[in-house]
């Protein structure tokens, strides 16, 4: 095992940290500084903690709601940005599951009566990383490797489908979906829109993000860096890359039903629309837009888009939609690594992992 940790480190040193690194290095101040030693990912995190910590107190009302599903909908990003920034997944299904968490907990308080929020978030959660193993399953585990094409395709389909099946099942509500969901609960307590619900989804997040970020620091981050950057040279080395994609694929959609369980909670009802393609096409704009493979980006992308909407939608009802479209053009157009990469540098986000390069070329005769 050993051998082949040795084998990946390699394969990513030589993919990620020697010519592409020089050249942007060479052609970017972020890069420069990411090169010079120093860390600017921690610092870029701990100013988006600090600004979420304190948005309570100097938000009115109305926005601290608004706040709090933004930042469900970071970490519903935090879910993509696992699948395809870290293993080259496109999944255009990531709404399935967010969705049918949602649907499952809204079911639990519908019919059984259950908001206990020790059991309706493991559920949601469980609920998601089930659907995601299911469909990774087929779509990532055949005789031979899937394309990127097929995947895309798969997803998007299982996302259709069940968009479609939500509207036509009576007992979902049909084109309704199911409203007037019981406010989540904790003992005596319940959970109702405002200061409380925002700092427990921020609280989630946060932990959420840290093991994320533990995750892809870790020997099997060290993997799906090596898939990411070459997948062909992974699989030479002998790892399974089906195999990688499938689990990193089924804690993504883990991860995305605990939001979308947070999500129906918050919004008191779910609908159809929430496992379609709109609100699966809506994750990867988070991402594309704040920057893949650096999980902050996915968080900075998610508020930034939905802080953006909020407002030409509030100031230009009738074009907002044209001009989110145009920016959101301008920055993949100008900016395909997104806007993370004007502060953070490749090798950095690629990750360091062993010794740094430039100490074995100074160890080298």
């Amino acid at each position: 095992m050993l051998k082949f940790m040795g084998a990946a480190k390699q394969a990513v040193h030589a993919d990620a940290g020697g010519e592409i690194d020089v050249s942007v290095v060479e052609r970017t101040g972020a890069a420069g500084r990411a090169a010079s030693g120093r860390k600017i990912l921690p610092i870029v995190e701990g100013v988006v903690l600090v600004a979420a910590l304190l948005a309570p107190l100097v938000l009115q009302d109305y926005l601290t709601v608004f706040a709090t599903r933004v930042i469900i909908l970071a970490l519903f990003a935090l879910s993509f940005d696992l699948v395809w920034g870290y293993a080259g997944i496109m999944s255009f299904g990531q709404a399935l599951f967010f969705g049918s968490a949602g649907y499952g907990v809204a079911l639990l308080a519908r019919d059984l009566d259950i908001t206990n929020i020790l059991l309706v978030l493991p559920a949601g959660t469980i609920i998601g990383l089930t659907f995601a193993l299911l469909l990774g399953g087929f779509l990532l585990l055949g005789r031979h490797p899937s394309s990127v094409i097929f995947v895309s395709l798969g997803t998007l389909t299982g996302s259709y489908a069940a968009d479609r099946l939500a509207r036509g099942w009576y007992y979902l509500g049909g084109q309704n979906g199911i409203p007037s969901i019981a406010p989540m609960s904790l003992g005596g307590y319940e959970f109702t829109e405002g200061p409380a619900f925002y700092y427990l989804v921020l609280g989630i997040l946060v932990v959420v993000y840290l093991l994320c970020r533990f995750l892809v620091r870790s020997q099997f981050g060290l993997a799906l860096a090596g898939l990411r950057e070459n997948e062909q040279r992974i699989a030479f080395f002998g790892y399974k890359a089906q195999h990688l994609k499938a689990i990193i694929f089924t804690i993504g959609g883990a991860v995305a039903g605990l939001a979308g369980s947070l999500y129906a909670f918050h919004e008191g009802f779910v609908w159809p629309n929430m496992v379609g393609v709109v609100v699966s096409t809506q994750v990867v704009l988070y991402v594309l837009f704040g920057g893949s493979g650096t999980l902050i980006g996915a968080v900075i992308g998610a508020v930034i888009v939905e802080g953006v909407s909020f407002w030409l939608s509030d100031n230009y009802r009738e074009i907002w939609p044209i001009i989110l479209g145009l920016l959101l053009l301008l920055v993949i157009l100008f900016r395909p690594l997104g806007l993370i990469s004007f502060v953070l540098g490749e090798r950095e986000r690629v990750g360091s992992f062993g010794a740094k390069p430039k100490e074995k070329r100074n160890a080298a005769p």
